[in-house]
Protein backbone atom coordinates (compact mmCIF):
# COMPACT_ATOMS: atom_id res chain seq x y z
CA UNK A 1 0.00 0.00 0.00
CA UNK A 2 1.27 3.45 -0.60
CA UNK A 3 1.76 6.40 1.71
CA UNK A 4 -0.91 8.18 -0.15
CA UNK A 5 -3.36 5.26 0.14
CA UNK A 6 -2.35 4.85 4.13
CA UNK A 7 -3.10 8.73 4.26
CA UNK A 8 -6.13 8.61 2.91
CA UNK A 9 -7.09 6.49 5.06
CA UNK A 10 -7.22 3.32 2.61
CA UNK A 11 -6.34 0.01 3.44
CA UNK A 12 -5.89 -2.69 0.36
CA UNK A 13 -5.98 -6.81 1.32
CA UNK A 14 -6.02 -10.22 -0.88
CA UNK A 15 -8.63 -12.33 1.20
CA UNK A 16 -8.49 -15.99 -0.01
CA UNK A 17 -11.49 -18.01 0.32
CA UNK A 18 -9.86 -21.59 0.32
CA UNK A 19 -12.11 -24.37 -0.06
CA UNK A 20 -11.73 -28.34 0.69
CA UNK A 21 -14.26 -31.23 1.35
CA UNK A 22 -14.05 -33.32 4.46
CA UNK A 23 -16.61 -36.48 5.98
CA UNK A 24 -19.38 -34.88 3.13
CA UNK A 25 -18.67 -31.61 4.46
CA UNK A 26 -17.19 -28.30 2.77
CA UNK A 27 -14.74 -26.67 4.63
CA UNK A 28 -13.40 -23.08 4.60
CA UNK A 29 -10.01 -22.26 5.98
CA UNK A 30 -9.90 -20.01 8.69
CA UNK A 31 -6.77 -18.56 10.86
CA UNK A 32 -8.19 -17.89 14.32
CA UNK A 33 -11.34 -18.58 16.14
CA UNK A 34 -12.89 -15.67 15.49
CA UNK A 35 -13.32 -17.31 11.96
CA UNK A 36 -11.07 -14.51 9.59
CA UNK A 37 -10.49 -15.82 5.99
CA UNK A 38 -6.62 -15.95 5.09
CA UNK A 39 -5.79 -11.85 4.35
CA UNK A 40 -3.01 -10.71 3.70
CA UNK A 41 -1.19 -7.52 1.79
CA UNK A 42 -0.54 -7.15 -1.77
CA UNK A 43 3.17 -6.80 -1.55
CA UNK A 44 5.42 -4.88 -4.23
CA UNK A 45 7.35 -7.95 -5.38
CA UNK A 46 4.37 -9.50 -6.84
CA UNK A 47 4.03 -9.94 -10.48
CA UNK A 48 -0.01 -10.21 -10.34
CA UNK A 49 -3.12 -10.38 -8.07
CA UNK A 50 -3.45 -13.61 -8.53
CA UNK A 51 0.88 -14.32 -8.01
CA UNK A 52 0.28 -12.54 -4.91
CA UNK A 53 -2.46 -14.76 -3.29
CA UNK A 54 -0.86 -18.17 -3.97
CA UNK A 55 2.46 -16.30 -2.80
CA UNK A 56 1.14 -15.55 0.73
CA UNK A 57 -1.43 -18.19 0.93
CA UNK A 58 1.06 -21.03 0.46
CA UNK A 59 3.93 -19.18 2.74
CA UNK A 60 1.29 -18.56 5.38
CA UNK A 61 -0.76 -21.87 5.68
CA UNK A 62 1.78 -24.31 3.97
CA UNK A 63 -1.26 -25.51 1.51
CA UNK A 64 -1.02 -26.21 -2.11
CA UNK A 65 -3.22 -24.39 -3.96
CA UNK A 66 -5.41 -26.35 -6.85
CA UNK A 67 -8.05 -23.89 -8.73
CA UNK A 68 -8.36 -20.43 -8.13
CA UNK A 69 -10.26 -17.61 -9.43
CA UNK A 70 -10.61 -13.86 -8.56
CA UNK A 71 -14.20 -13.13 -6.79
CA UNK A 72 -14.58 -9.67 -6.38
CA UNK A 73 -13.63 -6.43 -5.16
CA UNK A 74 -15.03 -5.27 -1.81
CA UNK A 75 -15.06 -1.55 -0.85
CA UNK A 76 -18.43 -0.67 0.84
CA UNK A 77 -17.56 2.43 3.06
CA UNK A 78 -20.83 1.58 5.16
CA UNK A 79 -18.90 -1.99 6.19
CA UNK A 80 -15.68 -0.66 7.33
CA UNK A 81 -13.83 0.73 10.49
CA UNK A 82 -14.68 4.27 10.80
CA UNK A 83 -12.33 6.56 9.02
CA UNK A 84 -10.78 3.52 7.12
CA UNK A 85 -11.74 2.46 3.34
CA UNK A 86 -10.60 -1.26 3.39
CA UNK A 87 -10.67 -2.40 -0.51
CA UNK A 88 -10.79 -6.30 -0.34
CA UNK A 89 -9.68 -8.33 -3.36
CA UNK A 90 -10.88 -11.63 -2.56
CA UNK A 91 -10.06 -14.87 -4.62
CA UNK A 92 -11.62 -18.66 -4.58
CA UNK A 93 -8.43 -21.25 -4.31
CA UNK A 94 -9.72 -24.96 -4.38
CA UNK A 95 -7.54 -27.89 -1.97
CA UNK A 96 -7.35 -30.80 -0.55
CA UNK A 97 -6.82 -31.20 3.72
CA UNK A 98 -3.69 -32.20 5.05
CA UNK A 99 -3.91 -35.30 7.50
CA UNK A 100 -4.25 -33.35 10.99
CA UNK A 101 -4.33 -30.23 9.94
CA UNK A 102 -6.34 -27.62 12.12
CA UNK A 103 -8.07 -24.09 11.37
CA UNK A 104 -11.04 -25.90 8.68
CA UNK A 105 -14.48 -25.15 9.38
CA UNK A 106 -17.90 -26.17 8.04
CA UNK A 107 -19.38 -23.60 5.53
CA UNK A 108 -22.64 -24.22 7.15
CA UNK A 109 -21.39 -23.48 10.42
CA UNK A 110 -21.77 -20.00 9.34
CA UNK A 111 -24.67 -20.40 6.46
CA UNK A 112 -26.63 -23.31 8.16
CA UNK A 113 -29.68 -22.41 6.02
CA UNK A 114 -27.84 -23.48 2.65
CA UNK A 115 -27.71 -27.10 3.83
CA UNK A 116 -30.46 -28.28 2.41
CA UNK A 117 -29.39 -31.83 2.61
CA UNK A 118 -30.67 -31.57 6.16
CA UNK A 119 -33.89 -31.17 8.19
CA UNK A 120 -32.83 -28.20 10.39
CA UNK A 121 -31.31 -27.07 7.43
CA UNK A 122 -34.61 -26.61 5.96
CA UNK A 123 -36.46 -26.19 9.16
CA UNK A 124 -34.28 -22.92 9.80
CA UNK A 125 -34.54 -21.25 5.98
CA UNK A 126 -38.35 -21.50 6.42
CA UNK A 127 -38.18 -20.10 10.07
CA UNK A 128 -36.06 -16.84 8.36
CA UNK A 129 -38.35 -16.76 5.57
CA UNK A 130 -41.31 -16.07 8.31
CA UNK A 131 -39.13 -13.30 9.97
CA UNK A 132 -38.52 -11.73 6.89
CA UNK A 133 -41.71 -12.02 5.81
CA UNK A 134 -42.63 -9.71 9.17
CA UNK A 135 -40.10 -7.47 8.08
CA UNK A 136 -41.42 -6.98 4.75
CA UNK A 137 -45.05 -5.87 6.00
CA UNK A 138 -43.43 -3.59 8.48
CA UNK A 139 -43.00 -1.13 5.59
CA UNK A 140 -45.92 -0.92 3.32
CA UNK A 141 -44.48 1.49 0.52
CA UNK A 142 -41.98 -1.28 -0.41
CA UNK A 143 -44.23 -4.33 1.11
CA UNK A 144 -44.33 -5.88 -2.39
CA UNK A 145 -41.03 -5.26 -3.73
CA UNK A 146 -40.05 -7.21 -0.40
CA UNK A 147 -42.18 -9.66 -0.50
CA UNK A 148 -40.48 -11.14 -3.74
CA UNK A 149 -37.48 -10.76 -2.92
CA UNK A 150 -37.90 -13.30 0.17
CA UNK A 151 -40.34 -15.44 -2.32
CA UNK A 152 -36.91 -15.48 -5.16
CA UNK A 153 -34.50 -15.86 -2.48
CA UNK A 154 -35.80 -17.83 0.01
CA UNK A 155 -37.52 -20.69 -2.13
CA UNK A 156 -41.10 -20.30 -2.12
CA UNK A 157 -41.20 -22.00 -5.89
CA UNK A 158 -37.53 -23.60 -5.73
CA UNK A 159 -34.47 -23.11 -3.75
CA UNK A 160 -31.81 -21.88 -5.54
CA UNK A 161 -28.45 -23.33 -4.25
CA UNK A 162 -26.31 -20.20 -5.95
CA UNK A 163 -28.70 -17.57 -4.60
CA UNK A 164 -26.05 -17.82 -1.15
CA UNK A 165 -25.02 -13.86 -1.59
CA UNK A 166 -28.31 -12.30 -2.33
CA UNK A 167 -29.72 -14.41 1.23
CA UNK A 168 -27.48 -13.10 3.23
CA UNK A 169 -27.64 -9.36 1.91
CA UNK A 170 -31.53 -9.88 2.41
CA UNK A 171 -30.36 -11.11 6.00
CA UNK A 172 -28.14 -8.31 6.28
CA UNK A 173 -30.76 -5.80 5.25
CA UNK A 174 -33.72 -6.47 7.21
CA UNK A 175 -30.76 -6.89 10.46
CA UNK A 176 -31.40 -10.80 10.96
CA UNK A 177 -27.66 -11.59 11.05
CA UNK A 178 -24.63 -10.80 13.81
CA UNK A 179 -23.00 -8.23 11.31
CA UNK A 180 -26.06 -6.18 11.28
CA UNK A 181 -26.19 -5.81 15.04
CA UNK A 182 -28.72 -8.84 16.03
CA UNK A 183 -26.73 -10.11 19.25
CA UNK A 184 -29.11 -13.55 18.46
CA UNK A 185 -28.82 -13.07 14.60
CA UNK A 186 -28.67 -16.51 12.46
CA UNK A 187 -25.27 -18.55 11.47
CA UNK A 188 -21.70 -17.45 13.36
CA UNK A 189 -20.57 -14.46 12.35
CA UNK A 190 -17.73 -13.70 10.93
CA UNK A 191 -14.80 -10.40 11.41
CA UNK A 192 -15.11 -7.45 8.57
CA UNK A 193 -17.00 -8.58 5.53
CA UNK A 194 -15.74 -12.25 5.48
CA UNK A 195 -18.59 -13.70 6.17
CA UNK A 196 -20.42 -11.83 2.75
CA UNK A 197 -16.95 -12.88 1.07
CA UNK A 198 -17.36 -16.44 1.91
CA UNK A 199 -21.02 -16.08 0.41
CA UNK A 200 -19.56 -14.95 -3.02
CA UNK A 201 -17.14 -17.63 -2.86
CA UNK A 202 -19.79 -20.58 -2.34
CA UNK A 203 -22.22 -19.06 -4.73
CA UNK A 204 -19.44 -18.90 -7.62
CA UNK A 205 -18.38 -22.42 -6.68
CA UNK A 206 -22.21 -23.56 -6.98
CA UNK A 207 -22.35 -22.07 -10.18
CA UNK A 208 -19.73 -23.60 -11.71
CA UNK A 209 -19.70 -27.53 -10.71
CA UNK A 210 -22.37 -27.08 -12.96
CA UNK A 211 -20.77 -26.08 -16.00
CA UNK A 212 -16.94 -27.21 -15.40
CA UNK A 213 -16.08 -29.92 -12.90
CA UNK A 214 -13.88 -28.11 -10.84
CA UNK A 215 -15.05 -30.74 -7.95
CA UNK A 216 -12.27 -32.93 -9.04
CA UNK A 217 -10.27 -30.60 -7.48
CA UNK A 218 -11.27 -31.57 -4.09
CA UNK A 219 -11.38 -35.10 -4.56
CA UNK A 220 -8.66 -38.17 -3.14
CA UNK A 221 -6.73 -39.47 -6.61
CA UNK A 222 -9.05 -42.19 -6.52
CA UNK A 223 -12.95 -42.42 -5.20
CA UNK A 224 -16.10 -44.72 -5.25
CA UNK A 225 -19.28 -43.42 -7.31
CA UNK A 226 -21.13 -42.76 -4.45
CA UNK A 227 -18.07 -40.29 -2.46
CA UNK A 228 -18.14 -38.16 -5.94
CA UNK A 229 -22.20 -37.65 -5.25
CA UNK A 230 -21.67 -36.72 -1.48
CA UNK A 231 -19.12 -34.13 -2.54
CA UNK A 232 -21.05 -32.79 -5.11
CA UNK A 233 -24.37 -32.75 -2.73
CA UNK A 234 -21.62 -31.26 0.02
CA UNK A 235 -20.87 -28.16 -2.16
CA UNK A 236 -24.49 -27.40 -3.60
CA UNK A 237 -26.58 -27.81 -0.53
CA UNK A 238 -28.95 -30.14 -1.97
CA UNK A 239 -29.55 -34.20 -2.58
CA UNK A 240 -29.39 -35.41 -5.68
CA UNK A 241 -30.99 -38.02 -7.84
CA UNK A 242 -28.37 -41.30 -7.92
CA UNK A 243 -29.00 -42.62 -11.11
CA UNK A 244 -29.06 -39.59 -13.05
CA UNK A 245 -25.85 -38.40 -11.13
CA UNK A 246 -23.81 -41.28 -12.23
CA UNK A 247 -25.59 -40.87 -16.09
CA UNK A 248 -23.95 -37.57 -16.10
CA UNK A 249 -20.59 -37.96 -15.13
CA UNK A 250 -20.28 -41.17 -17.16
CA UNK A 251 -21.82 -39.64 -20.44
CA UNK A 252 -18.71 -36.93 -20.15
CA UNK A 253 -16.31 -39.62 -19.71
CA UNK A 254 -14.75 -37.50 -17.46
CA UNK A 255 -13.57 -40.74 -15.02
CA UNK A 256 -12.33 -44.30 -15.70
CA UNK A 257 -11.91 -47.20 -13.65
CA UNK A 258 -8.74 -47.70 -11.77
CA UNK A 259 -8.95 -51.75 -11.15
CA UNK A 260 -9.37 -51.28 -7.77
CA UNK A 261 -12.07 -51.54 -5.07
CA UNK A 262 -13.00 -49.87 -2.23
CA UNK A 263 -11.63 -51.35 1.43
CA UNK A 264 -14.49 -50.03 2.98
CA UNK A 265 -15.69 -51.86 6.84
CA UNK A 266 -19.28 -52.32 5.94
CA UNK A 267 -21.17 -52.89 2.82
CA UNK A 268 -20.00 -54.14 -0.57
CA UNK A 269 -16.72 -52.83 -1.66
CA UNK A 270 -17.58 -50.26 -4.85
CA UNK A 271 -15.35 -49.72 -8.29
CA UNK A 272 -12.57 -46.57 -7.21
CA UNK A 273 -12.58 -44.59 -10.15
CA UNK A 274 -9.92 -41.41 -11.01
CA UNK A 275 -10.40 -38.24 -13.14
CA UNK A 276 -9.19 -38.40 -16.74
CA UNK A 277 -7.47 -35.22 -16.79
CA UNK A 278 -6.23 -35.31 -20.21
CA UNK A 279 -10.22 -35.52 -21.43
CA UNK A 280 -10.47 -31.81 -19.19
CA UNK A 281 -7.63 -30.43 -21.37
CA UNK A 282 -8.33 -31.39 -24.44
CA UNK A 283 -11.87 -30.25 -24.27
CA UNK A 284 -10.75 -26.83 -22.95
CA UNK A 285 -10.29 -25.93 -27.14
CA UNK A 286 -13.98 -27.00 -28.18
CA UNK A 287 -16.45 -26.16 -25.34
CA UNK A 288 -17.35 -28.89 -22.83
CA UNK A 289 -20.62 -28.25 -20.31
CA UNK A 290 -21.97 -30.68 -17.54
CA UNK A 291 -25.41 -30.73 -17.74
CA UNK A 292 -27.34 -28.96 -14.91
CA UNK A 293 -27.94 -31.84 -11.91
CA UNK A 294 -31.46 -31.05 -10.70
CA UNK A 295 -31.97 -31.71 -7.12
CA UNK A 296 -34.09 -34.89 -6.06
Amino acid sequence: MSAGAAEAGFQTELIAVLVAVRDNAPQVLTLDPGGALPAGPLEPDHRSLQSGMRSWVERTTQHPLGHVEQLYTFADQDRTEPGMRAISISYLALTRLIPNETGWQSWYRYFPWEDQRTEPGRRLATRLAERLGAWADAVPASHELRRQRVRINFGAEAWDDELVLQRYELLYEARLVPEAGHAGGAGQPMPRDHRRILATGIARLRAKIKYRPVFFELMPDSFTLLELQLTVEALSGVRLHKQNFRRLIEAQALIEETGAMSTIRRGRPAKLFRFRREVMRARQFVGSKLPLMHPI
